[in-house]
């Protein structure tokens, strides 16, 4: 774990609420320089803190109206059967994330579909069909709030 100090955490809050902002806004921002910002940047870009830049899509606004979350419980259980199911998970385009977790089910799917009839059509013709599928459960999203992680 990197130590981070309080700017750190201020930093990296401003990063996720807009991770497109410049080293010399977020630096404003903080009471920072922009050289001195863009040094914790980096720093925390090195240490693997900051991993990557992402692009959040409107999936409604795409087409995409339905998002639904999977539980799949597998049929087998063996280390090929987890890869052949995950590999083949993953080349389906609707399936948003692939979650392998400890519980109820082995994964979490995140599927989305431009209504509930083409989710219908996702889940017969290519989840349902994937190996070692065995009990799936859908719960379809209502409303999401995306809540800032600890920092």
């Amino acid at each position: 774990m990197t130590p981070l100090d309080d700017l750190d955490r201020q930093l990296l809050r401003a990063l996720q609420a807009d991770a497109a902002q410049s080293a010399g806004a977020l630096g404003r921002a903080l009471g920072l320089s922009q050289p001195a910002t863009w040094r914790r940047i980096k720093r925390l870009r090195e240490a693997d803190v900051l991993a990557g830049k992402r692009v959040d899509l409107d999936a409604e606004k795409l087409g995409f109206g339905v998002t639904v979350f999977l539980g799949v419980k597998l049929a087998t259980k063996g280390r090929v059967s987890l890869e052949d199911f995950e590999r083949a998970v993953t080349a389906i385009p609707e399936v948003q994330t692939v979650q392998h977790v400890l519980g109820l089910y082995d994964y979490r799917l995140r599927v989305v579909a431009r209504d509930l009839s083409d989710f219908e059509r996702v889940l017969r013709r290519r989840i349902m069909t994937l190996p070692g599928v065995g009990d799936v459960e859908a719960n379809v999203l209502l409303s999401e709030e995306r809540l800032p992680g600890p920092i």
